[in-house]
């Protein structure tokens, strides 16, 4: 099974497990990869929806894997037991989502070793919600594919470490990393910031002009900390 460069980082975040939930699974290929790779001796395809099921299924049965990976249908992981896996995947999908996955299967959680996220979307509150919530990440990473920036991470339940502001938003240990894709995105999101606020202080002249103005200069100014990291 080959995987998407973006799929293929957040298979890399797995480490040699029994079992693998992957809740939201649509076509399949994770699982498919983790155990065909021996990384994980079974899987558990999840989804929310039929149609990603039947093709999850269909690319299962194609692989020769339908006595080690089967298919259930859960929102979330409400269709997993306790203790049925070690690991859990949920990637591809957005951040609240995934916050909301992890609040509500909270029992089912707690048996669970690992934790490998890529949220879509307020990657931030993900990582606060794991800092607050008896997590610690351990690993993350971060692929540019096909013009867009994907980062992800490897959670476990233990002691959290303290955050900087700017370190929830673009992530502790990618900074630790120096990782040469975040800097990539930093680098361009410093430019196209700078360019709305050069655009704003020549028109800033109504209360929401202003109040945007200073939300601009306070981003670019954590940018320009997470940037420090990389001198």
């Amino acid at each position: 099974m080959e995987l998407s460069k973006r799929l293929s980082a957040v298979a890399r975040l797995a480490d040699r497990c029994g079992c693998v939930a992957d809740i939201g699974t649509d076509h399949g290929y994770v699982p498919i990869f983790l155990v065909e790779s021996g990384i994980a001796d079974r899987g558990i395809a999840m989804d929310v929806n039929e149609g990603p099921l039947l093709r999850a299924r269909l690319h299962i049965e194609s692989a020769g894997l339908s006595d080690r990976i089967e298919t259930r249908l859960s929102d979330g992981l409400k269709g997993l037991n306790a203790g049925e896996a070690d690991t859990m995947i949920a990637a591809g999908m957005g951040g609240g989502l995934i916050i909301r996955i992890l609040s509500e299967g909270k029992d089912v959680a707690e048996t669970l070793e690992a934790f490998i996220l890529q949220p879509q979307s307020e990657i931030f509150k993900v990582r606060k919600y794991l800092s607050d919530h008896g997590f610690v990440i351990v690993k993350e990473d971060m692929v540019l594919e096909d013009g867009k920036f994907y980062p992800m991470m490897k959670a476990v339940h233990g002691e959290p470490e303290s955050y900087e502001e700017y370190e929830y938003i673009y992530g502790k240990k990618l900074l630790k990393m120096r990782h040469p894709i975040l800097k990539e995105f930093l680098l361009r999101e410093k430019r196209l910031k700078e360019a709305v606020i050069k655009n704003l202080r020549g028109h800033a002249e109504s209360d929401s002009a202003r109040l945007k103005l200073g939300q601009m200069e306070r981003e670019v100014s954590d940018i320009l900390q997470a940037l420090r990291c990389f001198q």
